[in-house]
């Protein structure tokens, strides 16, 4: 895989492979990272496909049917969001729409694109192509998850916060929820995992990003849809308390 790449790429063709697996790793999310949405041959798919649901599998892989609801229908869950099988999770995505192109960066869009495989990116700039525009905050895009144990990837762009919070930015990130609740729905998903949106590399205070994520989330699962479960997925013990201490 990594051979593959560096050949895509004469800027590396001078690069070298390290010796030990742990780098090699390293270097590979981080070529896969900078690769820009184009095809694949089949033989590279197929070897990637079997290394990332490998990979998958050792890091352990948590069923939804597992996890114990606080609320009916909503659940907390403190993990790694691309291990967890559900129909959808959701991305918290920018504007661009076909991931981080950040060597290894930690944020929830690579470790998705990563984990998903080369594909995960080359469905979301036919997506855009068609757009032929920037992505707005607030909405939602549906791919598939390829290499990910949910079925579904539900993208969206929270808003970036650079000040004090504005009524609008409440309105965008409780849209952000909306929008992707109402695509599952019209999916005809039952179970949607939701990332911490916005309150990354965008800033959102985690606290007030919470309580909208729990009240949008709330008063959507009064009416009748598809959605039968819903998660809250934390990273963070903080978000976990947060969100432990708003839906007791």
């Amino acid at each position: 895989l990594i051979r593959c790449l560096l050949d895509e790429n004469t800027n590396f063709k001078d690069e070298e492979i390290p010796a030990s697996s742990q780098e090699q790793k390293l270097l590979l999310r981080g070529l896969m990272n900078i690769r820009s949405p184009k095809e694949a041959d089949e033989e590279f798919l197929k070897i990637q496909d079997d290394y990332l649901k490998e990979e998958t599998g050792q890091k352990g892989i948590t069923d939804i049917e597992t996890l114990t609801p606080v609320q009916k229908g909503i659940y907390i869950w403190q993990g790694d969001i691309t291990t967890l099988r559900c129909d959808a999770i959701v991305n918290a995505a920018n504007s661009g729409m076909t991931g981080c192109y950040v060597p290894n960066h930690r944020c929830i869009d690579n470790c998705i694109h990563t984990y998903a495989g080369v594909q995960l990116r080359l469905e979301c700039a036919h997506i855009m192509e068609k757009q032929k525009s920037p992505e707005p905050a607030g909405r939602c895009k549906v791919t598939k998850a390829y290499n990910l144990p949910c079925r579904y990837v539900l993208h969206t762009v929270g808003p970036m916060i650079t000040g004090d919070v504005t009524k609008s930015d409440k309105d965008l990130l409780s849209s952000c929820y909306a929008s992707c609740l109402k695509a599952a729905a019209s999916y005809g998903l039952s179970s949607i995992a939701f990332c911490c949106i916005s309150t990354g590399e965008f800033h959102f205070p985690n606290e007030p990003a919470a309580e909208i994520a729990v009240n949008t989330v709330t008063e959507f699962m009064k009416s009748e849809s598809s959605v039968k479960k819903v998660v809250f997925n934390v990273f963070k013990d903080m978000d976990r308390e947060i969100y432990e201490r708003l839906l007791k």
